[in-house]
């Protein structure tokens, strides 16, 4: 993050404001959708898998993925976000999802173990990238699975030279930082494209999938 003064910080508060609407967005719906898929075409899911989602939100990557996998917990900052997803859990039945309020940023190291760890549009909130990286590496088995899915890196345009956040990635510096700490077979693809209004006029952002194991 740039670390200015007077910059705008989203934090669970913003996003409890916003999780009762958060559903309604179709865009939303669709990135998580060919999120997913991305996700699913790349890594081998079974039903034996225990999957972490951090920063999931209302949940919609992870009931898009839920049917493929063992064990999906959702890790938020937001107490709105996830009483949202926790309604909907209740409302479909669905066994195998539960939700945590956590922050992995302020927190020690959970002991729990996974297989398989996805993000999605959360990395750029987080200001210590290499400490998030450190954490989703001790959190996964050997051989896990780690699938970020985030903004390739922009002018500070997509939430606005106000809001404190990372302005996305550079692909080779984020496959840098996620080799130091000890993630191998590292690739990227484009999944998806945000069209947002700015003050130049409509313009596209697209949204990279990285996919990587632990060593």
């Amino acid at each position: 993050m740039t670390g200015a003064a007077n910059k705008t910080v989203l934090d669970a508060a913003h996003f409890d404001s916003k999780a009762r609407q958060w559903d309604e967005n179709p865009v939303f719906q669709n990135r998580a959708n060919q999120i997913a898929a991305a996700i699913a075409a790349a890594v081998p899911l079974d039903n034996t898998m225990r999957a972490l989602d951090y920063g999931s939100g209302s949940g919609l990557l992870s009931f898009a993925l839920c049917e493929r996998l063992g064990h999906v917990t959702l890790k938020d900052s937001s107490a709105g976000m996830l009483a949202v997803a926790d309604e909907k859990i209740a409302a479909r039945g669905i066994a195998n999802m539960t939700t945590r309020l956590m922050d992995l940023a302020a927190t020690p190291l959970p002991d729990e173990r996974y297989d398989l760890i996805y993000s999605s549009m959360t990395l750029h909130h987080i200001p210590d990238t290499d400490a998030i990286l450190s954490a989703f590496h001790g959190l996964l088995n050997p051989g896990g699975w780690l699938c970020i899915a985030d903004l390739d890196q922009e002018d500070g345009s997509f939430h606005g030279s106000h809001v404190d956040v990372h302005h996305g990635f550079e692909r080779n510096e984020l496959a840098a930082r996620a080799t130091r700490t000890g993630f191998g077979d590292i690739a990227f693809s484009t999944v998806f494209e945000i069209v947002k209004d700015t003050e130049a006029g409509a313009r596209a952002y697209p949204v990279f999938l990285m996919l990587a194991r632990r060593d």
